[in-house]
């Protein structure tokens, strides 16, 4: 798609802000890239968020910058890539580039411990606020199989201590097999 420099001005405004505002890692900013892209500008749908949080919860890096670099590709193929990948990465660098400036003076400071401490309870909020929701639009769409991986994966995960790259490994194999089995019966209709 073809798009003028104002819309890449927006794209990399858009993801300046969230990257700059969100504190606690990629889990906090999907919701937040949900409620301004989905809801707000309605540039991709929430069935795209999903899969865009799922594979850039599932690939190598930073969630964040995963999900940008999809969204913006998604949108406007490399060019939006880089935008997106440009608005979300430059915040943590200018921060963390004053930070090791005073890095001394600033871990010291008492109320700056405070502050980290209780952005710790908002960032575990958000992580549910965001576990509540998507969980909702799974179950929505009636399919059995995406909610006992959910289940599955949860409690591998939790209660059985089973490492997380063997359960992507096996969800990923599983979705795998479901769409290759739903893929061969819309073959074997189209045939019938």
């Amino acid at each position: 798609m073809k798009h003028d420099a104002k819309f890449y001005w927006k794209l990399f405004i858009y993801t300046f802000q969230l990257s700059a505002f969100t504190f606690g890692g990629g889990y906090v900013i999907v919701p937040l890239m949900k409620k301004r892209f989905v809801d707000k500008l309605g540039w991709i749908n929430e069935k795209e968020m999903l899969d865009f949080t799922a594979i850039a919860q599932s690939s190598p890096g930073a969630i964040a910058v995963n999900a940008s670099v999809l969204l913006g590709y998604h949108l406007s193929g490399i060019p939006g890539a880089l935008v997106a990948i440009f608005g979300t990465v430059l915040p943590p660098l200018i921060l963390l580039s004053v930070i090791s400036i005073g890095y001394s003076a600033f871990i010291k400071n008492q109320v700056v411990k405070n502050v980290l401490l209780g952005m710790q309870a908002g960032v575990c909020a958000v992580i549910i606020d965001v576990v509540t929701d998507m969980g909702r639009s799974i179950i929505k769409d009636k399919r059995i199989m995406p909610v006992i991986l959910m289940i599955a994966a949860f409690t591998a995960g939790a209660i059985f201590n089973v490492n997380v790259v063997l359960i992507i490994l096996i969800c990923g194999l599983a979705g795998f097999l479901s769409v290759i089995k739903s893929s061969g019966k819309d073959v074997t209709n189209d045939i019938s």
